[in-house]
């Protein structure tokens, strides 16, 4: 049997990550977000995302229950082109669409390679990030195991569809936030 206990659960990087992409990507922007799980094999976000260019800072880090956590801090940001591929790959499948953003408003080129995964998750996220994102102007290359994006055009407002996947479907909104005009996402229930 187990004794009744107070728990605190800290929160999720995964959905965190559209808001710190969003803060690195609005100029002006300066975002805190409190009590983040911080485990290392769920950081690979941040790691990209700094090796990048991006402000962010960890506040208030600590451990508790065994696991690491403290307040992310992102400031808009000038963002460059990275090669992400191999070893961090399984660090950050899950925010794949949301970086695809953050490298479409970054400068130079960005790849992304050794990410087969991403084709049987809710959606086939490769192919449904690179055809969404070129509507708003990106140009993506699609590869078998990734995409190669070019980044620094302004974004433009364009009828999006998130295919039913929710990771689309805010990456998606996030790169809205930044573009000109006006930006739709459809089949967001």
């Amino acid at each position: 049997h187990i004794d009744p206990m107070d728990i605190s659960i800290p929160g999720d990087i995964s959905s965190a990550a559209f808001f710190i992409v969003a803060a690195l990507i609005v100029p002006g922007s300066s975002l805190i977000i409190k009590d983040v799980g911080l485990n290392p094999t769920r950081t690979g976000l941040l790691d990209v995302l700094l090796s990048m260019g991006a402000r962010i800072s960890i506040q208030d880090k600590r451990e508790l229950f065994g696991e690491p956590r403290g307040d992310i801090r992102a400031e808009h940001s000038s963002l460059r082109g990275v090669n992400i591929g191999g070893d961090m790959i399984p660090r950050i499948i899950d925010e794949i669409p949301v970086l695809g953003v953050a490298a479409a408003y970054a400068s130079g080129t960005t790849t992304i390679s050794d990410a087969q995964e991403l084709k049987v998750k809710e959606s086939d996220r490769i192919n449904t990030t690179a055809a969404e994102l070129r509507k708003m102007g990106v140009s993506v290359e699609d590869k078998e195991d990734g995409f190669i994006i070019e980044g620094g055009r302004t974004l433009k407002g364009a009828v999006t569809d998130s295919h039913g996947d929710h990771r689309i479907a805010m990456s998606l909104a996030v790169a809205a936030l930044a573009a000109e005009g006006g930006t739709s996402v459809q089949n967001c229930e």
